[in-house]
Parts: C-alpha cells; structure tokens; sequence
C-alpha cells in the first residue's frame, strides 16, 4: 500500500471549529464520493485536539506553528492512482477536489507527500 499524506492549516479567516465543521461535514462527503473514481481504496481525516499538553510538546521539540488536521488516504499501488489520473473521470474528480480544498485549506501553509507505511508497534487487542 501507499499513502497520500496531508498536513492542513486552515485558512486564516476560519476558527479550528469552523474549519474542522466544513472539513468533516462538506468535503468529508465530497472526498467520500470522488475519491473512488481516483483509485483510492481508504481516506481518513485526523482533527487537531486542544490539550493541556501542546505547548510543552511544540516547546519540547522545538515545534512551529501547529497544523490542524492530517489526511490520509491510501491506494493499492502508485500505478492505480496514475492510471485514475490518466482518465477524464479522474482528472475532473481532482480537479473537483482541489477547488473545494481552496475554501478551507491554506495550501500555501500545508504539505503533502508520498509514503510507505512501516508498521513498528502494531495495535494490540484487548484481552478477553
């Protein structure tokens, strides 16, 4: 498998709440629907929390400014998701995809890249 990696900020008239509402309830749907037609087999949204403890981890580590949100989404090989790319439907759902990331995404702001997963700690069941 390989995954699309996306850390979001949002755009800077927009609260986190604000964000995060149309993030989950506008683009979650329009990924949901789209996203099959470029190959992609799994698509996970992880919201930034407020905690009492990511001042100390920014500070820790020498962190900057925080992102509020992480995408990811996951295809087979790197070839299906050429191959959906490739086509008139695909290239129209990315396309449609990109315009509504402009209403709440700060792109400029964000990153996004490639990667394999390694799994080091795999998650353990619960006993029974």
């Amino acid at each position: 498998m390989v995954k699309l990696l996306f850390v979001v900020r949002r755009l800077p008239h927009l609260t986190r709440q604000e964000f995060q509402r149309y993030w989950l309830e506008k683009h979650g749907p329009l990924a949901q629907r789209l996203l099959p037609l470029l190959g992609a087999k799994r698509y996970v949204q992880s919201h930034t929390l407020e905690t009492p403890f990511d001042d100390l981890l920014r500070q820790s580590r020498g962190g900057g400014e925080p992102y509020d949100g992480l995408v990811e989404v996951w295809w087979n090989r790197i070839e299906d998701l050429e191959a959906a790319f490739a086509t008139a439907e695909g290239a129209r759902a990315s396309e449609e995809l990109l315009e509504d990331e402009k209403r709440f995404i700060d792109l400029g702001r964000s990153a996004l890249w490639f990667a394999q997963e390694h799994t080091l700690l795999p998650q353990q069941e619960k006993p029974a």
